[in-house]
């Protein structure tokens, strides 16, 4: 009895122990539901977790889904290891051969994310949908942000006025309304974990030290189109694009030629220039590789209902998570830091990061990471270091990323791209080399809807009978349709991850699962895993075809 005993600890929870099921139709369930008019917000809680100096699961960078068993068949670990021409990309992880075996230290063979074997059948039955619903239109961001500005809090604080509105923070060009310089953007959701059919939607926002947001030659203080200038060209550096399209500017705005056509005038196309422009303009532009003083707000949400039963981003936030790169590393000098991470891991060595306190966690490689996560009472808090730490495994060296990121490589390239994301309407990309959908030709590499299998959703809704994928079918549907989960299982996955929250054990998971996992190791045996053929690895890259 666990779960109830923590669900009533608080006010906010006391609601989630009224009984209610999902209904099996959706018109029913609408007429059922009553939609909040306006949001409520989240009482304030401990801003700070009890560090009791203990760690739980000392390779908490790797994952739950490197654990997936893949059969000698399925591969879901393309999406992360990857191995690129050198010097192509100043990622030089080169881990590929992760893709084809396990390959983890003594401690890493047993998989810590017990969660994933957890039956939580009967705590989610004991949850009203009406509950999920009032949780959901509740506001714990706007708190914890109020309790950074009163509170004692020495690091930064990731604000954004209204941000619990989503699209209602934003102008059609992705600026804050608030005038913080926040500016969202439109990505297609990495495969598979950030699929909102899997638990989460999400929105990522990019913010440019002040100096990329000033003019230089018409005086110093802000001005939007050397703001916008800029983001282009770094979308064009982080994406190695030669020209790239934006909304309209006027290059009087930063006295620079960045349409290559002679004279200054305004302009929708720019190509990438060698530095950056404005009161940047001292600033060389580096492939791949972001200035020093770019930082990233990323809200990892609830999966959200309207009333119409359209899946979208809701009010309340599971995760909130900030990077900030504090300093820029060339490419020679990354080339000797990832040889260090590989021969650490030759000698067997855990890892190890560095606490900056409020300003978070230390990657290694240039980005402080710092992330909120719910209390059990639903206010946001700080991560311990070693909820922090699962952040690291993917923020630091895997080999599939491009400057420790994923979302802002997978923008939608150009004008069009600058914008809260929307997947309505986008159509499955490949990626770049491919001419098949990236969603396409993952439902045929992984065999289902995640790196576990175990979406019966996706695998009734999207493969055939035999297994196959019914490709005519989601060669129709567009990126919204392919990846978003019915409003019983929204509810449902909502439900699950709420009794995580009322248990406190994001060290043991923070997979929503309501059953216990079958496709997965409770600890690896190197010696008699099966090995992924080769015909089986998969060359991935994350950029998009668009």
């Amino acid at each position: 009895m666990k779960h109830i005993h923590m669900f009533l600890m608080t006010v906010v929870f006391a609601a989630l122990t009224a009984c209610g099921g999902s209904s099996s139709d959706s018109d029913t369930l609408n007429q059922s539901l009553v939609f909040p008019t306006s949001y409520a917000k989240s009482p304030a809680g401990d801003l700070r977790p009890e560090e009791t100096g203990v760690v739980y699961n000392l390779e908490a960078i790797v994952p739950p889904q490197c654990y997936t068993k893949h059969e000698a068949t399925h591969n879901p670990c393309m999406i992360c290891h990857q191995t690129y021409t050198f010097g192509s990309r100043p990622n030089y992880m080169s881990d590929k051969a992760l893709q084809a075996e396990y390959s983890f230290s003594e401690i890493g063979v047993t998989n810590h994310w017990q969660n994933l074997f957890e039956d939580r059948s009967d705590a989610v039955s004991q949850i009203s949908d009406q509950a999920v619903i009032d949780y959901i239109y509740t506001d714990n961001y706007s708190t914890l942000i109020e309790q950074l500005q009163r509170d004692s809090w020495d690091g930064p604080i990731p604000a954004i006025q209204d941000l619990h509105l989503g699209a209602g923070a934003f102008d059609d060009q992705g600026f804050a309304l608030d005038g913080s310089h926040w500016v969202a953007f439109n990505y297609k959701p990495l495969p598979s974990t950030f699929w909102p059919t899997n638990g989460s939607t999400d929105d990522v926002m990019v913010r440019l030290p002040a100096a990329f947001r000033e003019q230089s030659c018409n005086g110093s203080g802000y001005s939007r189109d050397t703001y916008i200038a800029n983001l282009a060209i770094l979308e064009a550096a982080i994406q190695e694009l030669q020209q790239v399209s934006l909304p309209q500017v006027d290059e009087n705005s930063f006295c620079t030629d960045l349409n290559g056509d002679g004279q200054l005038g305004l302009i929708n196309t720019i190509n990438r220039p060698d530095a950056y422009v404005g009161n940047a303009s001292n600033v060389s532009v580096t492939p791949m590789l972001y200035p020093e003083g770019t930082e990233f707000l990323h809200t990892v949400r609830y999966i959200g209902l309207d009333e119409d039963m359209t899946i979208t981003i809701p009010a309340r936030m599971k995760e909130v998570r900030y990077m900030v790169k504090q300093t820029f590393y060339t490419p020679p000098e990354l080339l000797s830091m990832y040889g260090n991470e590989k021969q650490e891991k030759l000698d067997g060595n855990l890892p190890n990061f560095v606490s900056r306190g409020d300003d978070g966690l230390d990657n290694g490689f240039g980005w402080l990471v710092l992330g909120f996560i719910e209390g059990a009472d639903g206010h946001l808090r700080k991560q311990s270091e070693e909820e922090t730490t699962f952040c690291m495994g993917c923020h630091t060296s895997i080999g599939s990323t491009i400057d420790q990121t994923f979302a802002f490589p997978r923008k939608v390239t150009g004008a069009s791209g600058w914008g809260y994301i929307n997947l309505r309407g986008m159509v499955d990309a490949p990626n770049i080399g491919e001419t098949e959908g990236e969603i396409l030709n993952y439902l045929k590499l992984v065999g289902g809807g995640n790196e576990f299998r175990e979406n019966d959703e996706i695998i009734e809704k999207w493969f055939n009978e035999d297994g196959s994928v019914n490709e005519e079918k989601v060669l129709a549907a567009d990126v919204y349709e392919l990846i978003t989960p019915s409003p019983e299982r929204a509810l449902i996955l909502n439900k699950a991850y709420m009794v995580i929250v009322g248990d406190q054990d994001f060290i043991h998971g923070r997979d929503a699962n309501v059953t216990s996992a079958v496709n997965v190791y409770n600890a690896v045996d190197p010696e008699i895993a099966p090995v992924l053929p080769t015909e089986r690895q998969y060359d991935w890259d994350m950029r998009l075809a668009w």
